[in-house]
């Protein structure tokens, strides 16, 4: 059993969470559960391979030591892709086919690396139903940085952005990191909603933006990498320079033919 009189005699690593510093012993609370401590009432699936990326000690145990802690939640309509997004960023793998909807919410864990710093993201995939909103709002005080999907395909999901964001402005810290996210940017000739609708409303609401795609893995990786960038800038304000967007070029970007008017 720990001895807190002890304390003086023991090596003690610290561990921030957004600006605050943690011990080592308090790893496990709430604030940073593990992967197996998940919600009951998700339909995500239940038996994830571990991420390539992830780092395994010598023991074969998962070493999940970590600098900055964040809770990041993905928003947005039903049927935008947002456990697809988790899944490409946590597994690399794309959930092909019809995929069952999120009920309720979960959560994944990942640790990435921002210039040296691991920072760990408690990744919470949300249910985008009407049904299930007031679940969802429990969490957004907690969130550190939240993930808002329009599908491009569908321009009821992007019209839906602003009552979102009104949402967001309502329940979830003031501070809080917020990213635009144009998803299955793939889709090709089924676009509806072009990638400057996307970049006008983001600077409207001075927000970052990038178009995704879960499918191609298109700045899946860069978006939460953007994420995690800016909740380091949280822990450690000195160096802002970190929040430079750095989205990949979209296979429409490269192509040399002239924009569709």
């Amino acid at each position: 059993m720990w001895n807190p009189n002890s304390m003086d005699h023991r090596q003690m690593e610290k561990r921030v969470i957004v600006g605050r510093v943690r011990p080592t012993w308090a790893r496990n609370l709430p604030e940073a559960r593990d992967d197996d401590d998940r919600s009951d009432v998700s339909m995500m699936p239940q038996s994830d391979p571990p991420s390539p990326s992830e780092q395994w000690d010598k023991h074969g145990k998962l070493d999940d030591k970590y600098d900055v802690f964040g809770k990041v939640m993905l928003l947005g309509d039903s049927g935008v892709g947002k456990t697809c997004m988790l899944v490409r960023f946590r597994d690399g793998t794309f959930l092909a086919g019809n995929y069952i909807s999120t009920v309720g919410i979960d959560f994944r864990n990942k640790v990435v690396a921002v210039d040296g710093i691991k920072v760990k993201l408690q990744i919470w995939d949300t249910a985008g139903q009407e049904r299930f909103r007031s679940v969802t709002h429990a969490y957004y005080r907690d969130a550190h940085a939240l993930l808002l999907l329009y599908d491009v395909t569908n321009k009821t999901s992007f019209d839906n952005i602003r009552a979102w964001l009104g949402e967001i402005r309502e329940y979830a810290q003031d501070d809080v990191v917020i990213m635009l996210l144009g998803n299955k940017s793939d889709s090709g000739l089924e676009r509806a909603v072009r990638r400057e609708e996307g970049q006008r409303l983001a600077r409207e609401y001075q927000v970052a933006f990038m178009e995704t795609s879960a499918k191609t893995g298109l700045n899946v990786e860069a978006a939460f990498a953007h994420v995690a960038r800016a909740l380091v800038v949280k822990a450690d304000p000195a160096d802002p320079a970190r929040l430079a967007v750095r989205a990949q070029p979209s296979q429409e970007q490269r192509s040399s033919c002239p924009p569709c008017s």
